[in-house]
């Protein structure tokens, strides 16, 4: 896999309430939240009378074909993009999920990850529910339906306060949708409206993981949805309920770090100020004589432009990636060295060429691509390369919505920085300090946020004690 060194992905949300056109603009939301999940999708439109779904493994665009849209016509529609966190890679997890219940039809959209989810489903299964998929998001759904509650809006928050961990979920029915995020406030959901135009009678409300959508939709942002907080769009309205007390805020901070798209709006603030914030705190910690500053992109353009403004040193795109990668390619017999790098990563020789390079990318999660390209930089003639990364050290997995990998893979949970520096081969390597970080992403003006993944200290007492050590388990 060419990103087996980046955490992946986790997933997507969107939903639209009352527009004429709602499949189409959930169509768009997801080509614009297409970064945060690339392995399936799905859209469940409601025409006021049913619900109707369409997923299928693979890209947005190449999905949602014309055909396709034309059956999913409706006023309301939730859509939903994937990487799996948990389940399986397969069709009959791909999200939203849809069910008859007594409680009417209801399909549900989830970003985040539930880690009561295995317990909860045994005790379920224990009592006869059958589950159709491996996808943690189909407890709730089940949490929903076996509800004593009689409304729909007080089973879903009956529901939700049963489980822990990640969640920002979006839900349709015949009439109404819901949105929610869990009391830790882990994974970010926006609120934004467009005014009603020509051909539609009422402003339009939508929900999105990221606000980036919006401006796609012509949508403007108006708010988050606010830990532990259901917001219910209907024929009355909006209405909005705390289904549950908000605990200690837990943002997750990776969201500013990697996963956002930097012309987002997270958890209130820009991500793009963030990234910039970053990459210059990390050249007043860890600066060095250099001639250039060079991004590993993209993920460390909008850092490499921070520490170059405030380091005083040229930025200079010395990598350039190829867009236009798919998912299989044809290897030469013959194997190419770093083959996989060079898929995706050309450097610029004329500029590398004899100059002292900083590096600067968002994190090393096994070191084993980082190596690469630092490789593949002196090859370009680089007469020094010193890596700097806008992150601390990742230590320990997550197990709030991100798929990373276990404690004995992460490079920095094994290695000293020094060691790392030998392994990748670079002249110098250094990271941002965990102080840095949350001064750089605004800690405290906002939220506040986790950072498990670089202290190994986590916000509930429910993780996979497998994969980390026992005593790195938070039991607040």
């Amino acid at each position: 896999m060419l990103n087996s060194d980046k955490f992946r992905e986790e997933c997507g949300v969107v939903a639209i309430y009352a527009h004429p056109e709602a499949e189409k603009l959930a169509y768009l939301g997801l080509h614009a939240l297409q970064h945060r999940g690339q392995e399936s999708a799905g859209i469940v439109t409601s025409d006021g009378m049913a619900l109707h779904p369409h997923k299928a493994m693979g890209l947005v665009a190449d999905i949602f074909v014309e055909d396709v849209l034309a059956k999913l016509r409706g006023t309301l529609a939730i859509g939903h993009t994937r990487y799996s966190t948990t389940g399986d890679s397969a069709l009959l997890n791909a999200q939203p999920i849809l069910v008859q219940s007594n409680k009417g039809s209801i399909a549900v959209a989830h970003n985040g990850n539930l880690v009561n989810a295995q317990e909860i489903r045994a005790r379920l299964e224990a009592q006869g529910s059958i589950f159709q998929t491996t996808s943690d998001t189909e407890v709730i759904v089940h949490l929903i339906a076996l509800s004593r509650e009689h409304t729909l809006p007080e089973a879903m928050a009956d529901a939700l306060r049963r489980v822990e961990g990640a969640f920002s979920l979006v839900m349709v029915s015949a009439d109404r949708i819901f949105a929610a995020r869990d009391p830790r406030g882990f994974r970010p959901l926006a609120m934004g409206r467009i005014l009603a135009q020509e051909g539609v009678r009422k402003d339009t409300i939508v929900f999105a993981s990221e606000t980036c959508a919006f401006d796609l939709i012509g949508a403007v942002y108006e708010r988050d949805v606010k830990p532990g907080e259901l917001v219910i769009v209907g024929p009355e309205g909006i209405t909005s309920r705390f289904y549950s007390p908000t605990g200690p805020q837990s943002s997750c901070i990776f969201e500013h770090v990697y996963f956002s798209r930097p012309d987002s709006t997270v958890f209130g603030r820009s991500v793009q100020t963030s990234r910039e914030n970053l990459g210059r705190q990390l050249a007043r910690e860890a600066g060095v004589d250099a001639d250039l500053v060079v991004p590993v992109p993209d993920s460390g353009v909008t850092a490499a432009v921070g520490y170059a403004a405030e380091s005083g040193i040229p930025f200079r795109f010395g990598l350039i990636r190829n867009h236009y990668v798919g998912r299989t390619f044809i290897e030469p017999k013959q194997t190419v060295r770093d083959f996989g790098v060079r898929l995706k990563l050309n450097p610029v020789r004329s500029l590398l060429e004899g100059k002292r390079v900083v590096l600067i990318d968002d994190s090393i999660v096994r070191g084993t691509t980082s190596k690469k390209i630092v490789r593949m930089v002196r090859n370009a003639g680089a007469k020094e390369v010193h890596m700097r990364i806008s992150c601390p050290p990742t230590i320990s997995p997550c197990f709030y919505g991100v798929d990373t990998p276990s404690k004995s893979q992460l490079i920095a949970a094994n290695k000293s920085i020094e060691e790392i520096r030998e392994y990748i081969g670079a002249d110098s390597l250094a990271y941002l300090s965990l102080e840095g970080l949350k001064k750089a992403c605004g800690e405290g003006e906002k939220t506040d946020y986790c950072t498990a993944c670089y202290t190994g200290k986590y916000p509930t007492s429910w993780v996979d004690v497998e994969e980390i050590q026992p005593a790195a388990v938070s039991k607040r």
